[in-house]
């Protein structure tokens, strides 16, 4: 580790501990040739793959635009804040857990619509009817029969 005084490339780490939230190690360090001392921490870096679109481009992954079609296919639905937080992170889990550099958005897609469909079948059926880019109202009666055969019967 370089000083920061001096950029000498020698120095002692004299105290390491575990941050308050412990999402970080937070080092001691003296400088052997300025004799200064300066902290330093470390931080896991998660790195998300780069996002493949339909023409080929790359793009960042980013959870704003992520969080922004689930709350558009979600407007006006009684679905609680903490679960939408929920299903962005089993989305980001899956993305970071899957180990590609690249993923095609199409895939995204089809992790969006797994956790809408056990989020809310009504804002399913709105996301799926953009994403397949339904074209008449065949596509949207399977859709809806397809959501039908997930549904427990009622008791009477």
């Amino acid at each position: 580790m370089k000083c920061p005084f001096c950029q000498h490339e020698d120095t002692q780490v004299l105290d390491t501990r575990v941050s308050e939230e412990g999402d970080a190690i937070r080092r001691r360090r003296r400088c052997v040739n300025c004799d200064k001392r300066f902290t330093t921490y470390e931080r896991i870096e998660l790195v998300m793959p780069y996002v493949v679109k339909k023409n080929g481009s790359r793009t960042e992954f980013t959870a704003d635009k992520l969080r922004a079609s689930l709350l558009l296919a979600l407007r006006k639905r009684p679905v609680a804040a903490p679960a939408v937080d929920a299903a962005i992170l089993s989305i980001e889990e899956k993305l970071l857990t899957s180990g590609q550099r690249e993923v095609e958005s199409g895939y995204i897609g089809e992790l969006v619509m797994q956790e809408l469909k056990r989020l809310d079948k009504i804002a399913y059926i709105r996301f799926a009817s953009v994403y397949k880019n339904f074209e008449d109202l065949a596509e949207f009666q399977d859709a809806i029969a397809e959501v039908g055969q997930d549904r427990k019967p009622r008791k009477a």
